[in-house]
């Protein structure tokens, strides 16, 4: 506690704080979650009488050190390529364990709803409109998070949590589109649910583990992809198809206000994630700027 006293010794602890075991920089939200845990300590510190103020709040971070926020573009696949990945994983794990099959519409919510992972494993039955026809919904109100079984009063791995950044009791209403109403169904038929309702489960009706949907998406990608993509960072991980959600309904001009809304973002951060995959009007924009120059008329000449 002493050293802290230390301008210096505050800004290796901030470096620190930035920082994964490897060395290499860490996600910005990584950041921001550790230096509010470290921030609550040293307060305590303070209220202890072992440090006369918080040293954390006196020490900004470097420009330079700040993470990039935004979506790598690289890794967000198109609706086609979406769909022939959501075909693959039905191929993954024989038709005897349907480890696969188990898991597609888990996929299909977090590229068709835009749902974290999180919050796709603690989705029940109870909180889903699924109409024959049309457009059904989603009522989020419980995200199953991995936090290890020492770091959860249940003692189970996934941890039992409200949705992020909103209050604890508060439901966030996701619109989902008929594919994924008709895969949702096609779930429920072919495996029900688990004890609890949960409509994604493991074999033995357990939290699907990250390392199980995370082995079936790798195998799905070899399948799907071609080996230049496979190499690549498209859709590397289950959690880009979000990105590749969020990043299709924004495309398809749906107003940032309601696609923060059903993504659980605020407008600000919506638009900071993801300024960089609002390109499907690049060529519409393109001819707008000709429009304006006279060049479509003529007018500039050769």
């Amino acid at each position: 506690m002493a050293e802290l006293t230390e301008t210096s010794r505050v800004h290796a602890l901030v470096d620190a704080l930035g920082r994964k075991l490897d060395g290499k920089p860490a996600a910005a939200q990584t950041y921001r979650r550790r230096r509010a845990v470290a921030y609550n300590a040293l307060e305590y510190a303070v209220e202890l009488e072992v440090l006369p103020s918080n040293p954390l709040g006196k020490v900004r971070r470097k420009r330079g050190q700040q993470p990039v926020q935004q979506v790598d573009r690289r890794t967000v696949v198109n609706p086609r390529q979406a769909r022939e990945l959501l075909n693959a994983v039905t191929y993954v794990g024989g038709w005897d364990r349907a480890s696969g099959r188990r898991l597609r519409a888990f996929y299909g919510c977090l590229y068709y709803a835009a749902l974290r992972p999180g919050e796709a494993l603690g989705l029940r039955q109870s909180d889903c409109t699924l109409p024959e026809e049309g457009w059904g919904r989603i009522d989020l109100e419980e995200t199953r998070p991995v936090a290890g079984k020492a770091w959860t009063d249940s003692g189970e791995t996934h941890d039992r949590r409200g949705l992020k950044q909103r209050s604890k009791g508060e439901v966030r209403h996701v619109p989902i589109p008929p594919p994924l109403v008709r895969m949702l169904r096609e779930h429920l038929e072919e495996f029900g649910t688990a004890e609890d309702g949960r409509l994604f489960s493991s074999e033995r009706g357990n939290v699907v583990a990250a390392s199980s949907y995370s082995r079936v998406w790798k195998r799905a990608r070899e399948l799907a992809l071609v080996p230049a993509q496979v190499s690549s960072v498209l859709a590397a991980r289950p959690y880009d198809l979000r990105h590749a959600g969020v990043s299709q309904w924004l495309n398809s001009g749906v107003p940032a206000p309601e696609v923060a809304a059903r993504a659980g973002h605020s407008v600000d951060v919506l638009l900071k994630i993801y300024a960089k995959c609002i390109d499907g009007q690049e060529q519409e924009m393109n001819d707008r700027i000709m429009r304006g120059l006279g060049e479509e008329d003529g007018e500039l000449g050769g």
